[in-house]
């Protein structure tokens, strides 16, 4: 038996475990108090989708008695850009410009107080200098203040306008004043929205609105939520109170037409069965390998004592339970038994030589706690620098960092503290009749592997060959997996959202002229509605025609007429069945074959978006230039060319019109003039191909003068991909320093390094076999494998030198190490591919997102475990030939 030597060491002066075990009771009563924490703080956390992002933008609406597009845009829109593109935390500037009026969005960047930002703005502007009889309006416009839920309003005794006088005195009021409503807009009339508190609500919009609801003209309205209010809670308060309304107004009837609580309740319920899913698998992997169920249960305990402190940091910092954070928790679960399986089947491992419990708890720990805190702390470290990410891309995961870092920390403090003190009173000692109960299958097992690495030492050259092809491989494998931003939810609800054509300008009349609408009577009047509502109006039928004949379709929720006073634009809410066998995505593209064609009418079949951030599609990209006529050329040349390829849908662009001779709209962007091209995808045509695609196009078009910039989620997609190479980059780097500060020496580090590569060829085919996108969800993925493929070298590398100082010989050393912990490393293997498992399978509401997440950490773990069982030891031995440290111990032999 090798005994290792008596002089304090570093793992024995920092051996937690040794004062947990001499103060038990204070240990246990520690963990009670954060068991009753964390279900107090998991109780206080709050449930939403993704989460709470700012989007400050400030719009300045200017207008001037200005006749052209032309003089509008030097005399107002450039004066306005110069002032405002000196402020600072600006992401970018864009101006929509007509003949008389300009529309100037200034946006800032993503967390910034939009008060802060709003006074930056009305500062800057009040030195400026305008034309005679030029006025402006800032709007401040927080994309978080969304419509939370609307409600059709109908009755079969009531007229629309005794209805609307109903809305106005009874049920606008008493939803206008429930917490986190921020205003009610009452739909089918214009001008009718209530605030409870009219100082802090956006500006009323002037226009006119129609609603439909399943092809009638009814009255509805729709409640906006304040920037910092839970969609969930909102919508439970405003049911609660149509639940009162309903049971006083009888001949009232009070219809859910639009909300994404559902979704957003379906999609948290199905994370959250992936994650108690994931324990129970977790757990249910330990025993075949310990073969004990006192062993498994301290294993066990692990996963939900770490859970409640991880609640607590999550209650702290103010996150919710959304996506991310449960995708955090539901990924970790695998991984927060880990430490806790390493350290009870160390302790198992001792008792079963002999050793009493609280000596084997003792002599384990004291073994394996650096280890085991090496390896976590190096997979925080990964973790920590994806908190600290900026941009969109930063705030989006931000929580995700911090909770899997939480967790992670949790898991290390539970398996280095509790997990022995229980092990001292719940393991019972050997029993000297009871032989060590291992498989038949796995003592097989165990020694093909040990003549696997016993061959592999022996032909060190073939192994690193392997292992570079692998790694080339996963390389390769890269262009052939589609590249996306998000992945496409099955939400079974979308939006379709028209244009119709405005009225002829009269020269000269500005553009006042064909978006003001005068009010018009209700559509059951005989008086005629005023054009252009009227014709919007008609469009609007014509698609619901179409849309309500689909036998899935469930509600169709029409509004004619945008809240910002635009009559030609108008947008079907349409919903689906459950019990559908088509996909969201599949009836969109359906519906954009078979919706009619109507002359001057644009039409676009969208998903509804996370975030409302403007209307922008998926694919959008600006052509920059000074002449117009060669950007509307141009841009009209691309989109003819873009329309014919596959998987393009509603391509449109800006600045069409302009081909006519006449200037009507500028689109301008960060000071320049501008023409965008803007698409939808449909199912089979990722982002990545798209961008390709378009670009490729654009190149075989652009004129001098020309040039092209990505927008939408195509910039984002950019933007993921630069942020997660620097990530990765401090990630690595952060990994190498604290085992540098571990291990005292650079040559390890290398050595544990050399494993993390082995994982990229299993994540890469089976991102590729399950066709999932290589995006910010799967790169999230990669990154939490770098933070998990270290583990099972670290402990592999660290025990090689445990046993060298203790006496033997390298090559003995490397074939101890490999049997004895090949069970460990095959145990969280195991356990974190089967938590991954439910996850990976992509079942419920939201699968889309969660799914490749998980596919791509399977699968690296899987190639990542196997290699690095082989190829660490041979590295080892081969940085050890160049860099020699134990020679002279291992020529002094074993210590008996």
């Amino acid at each position: 038996m090798v005994k290792f030597h008596n002089s304090k060491s570093l793992r024995e002066r920092f051996n937690i475990s040794r004062l947990a075990i001499d103060f038990s009771w204070l240990t246990v009563s520690f963990w009670i108090a954060v068991t009753i924490a964390g279900t107090l703080a998991f109780s206080s956390l709050k449930y939403a989708l993704f989460p709470d992002i700012t989007f400050p933008v400030v719009v300045v609406n200017a207008t001037a008695p200005l006749t052209t597009a032309l003089d509008t845009e030097a005399k107002l829109t450039q004066p306005l850009e110069e002032r405002l593109r000196s402020l600072e935390g600006i992401d970018d500037i864009r101006a929509s410009v007509y003949p008389g009026q300009t529309a100037v969005s200034v946006s800032f960047v993503v967390g910034t107080n939009l008060d802060t930002s709003t006074r930056k703005v009305e500062t800057a502007l009040k030195q400026l200098t305008l034309p005679e009889k030029a006025s402006y309006k800032i709007i401040p416009l927080n994309l978080n203040e969304s419509a939370a839920v609307s409600y059709a309003i109908e009755s079969n005794s009531r007229n629309l306008t005794d209805l609307t006088k109903l809305a106005k005195d009874q049920i606008v009021p008493a939803i206008a004043k429930l917490p986190g409503v921020l205003k009610v807009s009452l739909l089918g009339n214009p001008n009718a929205s209530v605030a409870p508190d009219t100082a802090n609500t956006l500006p009323e919009a002037g226009g006119a609105t129609l609603v439909r609801f399943n092809g009638q003209n009814a009255l509805a309205f729709q409640v906006i939520k304040r920037g910092n209010a839970n969609t969930l809670e909102v919508v439970s308060r405003v049911e609660k109170e149509v639940q009162k309304l309903r049971s006083t107004l009888k001949d009232v009837k009070l219809t859910l037409a639009a909300t994404q609580a559902k979704y957003i309740h379906q999609a948290t319920k199905s994370t959250i069965d992936a994650l108690l899913e994931a324990v129970l698998l977790s757990i249910v992997v330990i025993f075949p390998f310990l073969w004990n169920w006192r062993a498994t249960l301290i294993s066990a305990l692990a996963i939900p004592t770490s859970l409640l402190a991880t609640f607590i940091v999550m209650a702290i910092y103010g996150f919710n339970l959304e996506t991310i954070t449960l995708l955090a928790l539901a990924l970790v679960i695998g991984s927060i038994v880990d430490d806790a399986i390493v350290d009870v089947e160390n302790i198992m491992r001792h008792i079963e030589d002999g050793a009493s419990p609280r000596q084997a708890a003792l002599l384990a720990t004291n073994e394996i706690g650096l280890t085991v805190t090496a390896a976590t702390l190096t997979a925080v470290a990964v973790f920590l620098p994806i908190g600290l990410m900026g941009g969109v891309i930063g705030q989006f995961f931000k929580p995700f960092g911090i909770t899997v870092s939480a967790a992670m920390l949790a898991s290390l403090l539970v398996a280095r503290t509790l997990s022995p003190v229980l092990a001292i009173y719940w393991l019972k000692p050997k029993s000297s009749r009871s032989p060590r109960r291992e498989a038949n299958i796995w003592v097989a097992f165990a020694q093909s592997y040990t003549d696997l690495l016993r061959w592999s030492l022996n032909h060190r050259r073939i192994v690193i060959g392997l292992a570079t092809l692998s790694f080339i491989a996963g390389i390769a494998i890269i262009p052939l997996i589609p590249k996306g931003f998000i992945p496409k939810l099955d939400r079974g609800e979308f939006n379709i959202a028209y244009t119709a054509p405005l009225p002829s300008i009269p020269e000269g009349a500005g553009v006042q002229g064909s978006r003001g609408v005068e009010q018009g009577r209700n559509p059951n009047s005989q008086s005629p509605i005023p054009n252009p509502l009227n014709d919007s109006l008609e469009v609007a039928k014509k698609l619901e025609q179409v849309v309500r004949k689909s036998p899935v379709v469930e509600t169709v929720f029409t509004t004619v007429g945008s809240r910002e006073g635009e009559p030609n634009k108008g947008t079907l809410y349409v919903k689906l069945k459950d019990d559908r066998q088509i996909t969201t995505v599949g009836l969109q593209d359906q519906f954009r074959s078979a919706l009619p064609t109507l002359p001057g009418v644009t039409t676009s079949v969208e998903d509804i978006q996370f975030v409302d951030t403007g209307g922008q599609k998926p694919l959008q990209v600006a052509l920059r230039g000074n002449d117009l006529q060669a950007l509307s050329k141009a841009a009209k040349a691309i989109k003819e060319r873009i329309a014919k390829l596959p998987g393009f849908a509603d391509v449109t662009v800006t600045g069409e019109q302009n081909l006519q001779g006449t200037v009507f709209h500028i689109e301008r962007l960060n000071n320049q003039r501008v023409a965008y091209i803007s698409a939808n995808l449909g199912k089979d045509l990722s982002l990545g191909d798209a961008t390709d695609k378009l670009v490729a196009e654009a190149q075989a078009v652009l004129p001098s003068g020309v040039s092209l910039d990505l927008g939408g989620d195509s910039a984002r997609q950019g933007e993921v991909f630069g942020s997660f190479g620097t990530t990765l980059a401090l990630s690595a780097l952060c990994i190498i320093v604290v085992l540098i500060l571990l291990f005292k020496t650079w040559v390890d580090p290398v050595v544990i390094g050399i494993s993390l590569p082995l994982a990229l060829v299993g994540a890469m085919l089976a991102l590729l076999i399950t066709k999932s996108d290589f995006g910010m969800i799967s790169l999230i993925g990669f990154v939490f494998l770098l933070g998990l493929a270290n583990k099972n070298a670290i402990l592999l590398v660290d025990y090689i030198n445990q046993l060298r100082k203790a006496g033997l010989e390298r090559t003995d050393a490397i074939l101890k190490t490999g049997l004895v912990r090949l069970r460990p490393i095959m145990m969280t293997t195991a356990s974190t591919i089967l938590g991954m498992l439910p996850i990976a399978l992509g079942l419920g509401a939201g699968s889309e997102l969660r799914s490749p997440m998980a596919v791509a950490i399977a699968g690296g773990l899987v190639t990542s475990t196997i290699l690095s069982l082989i190829v660490v030891p041979v590295v080892y031995t081969i940085l050890d030939d160049w860099f020699p440290r134990f020679k002279r111990m291992g020529s002094r032999g074993v210590e008996n």
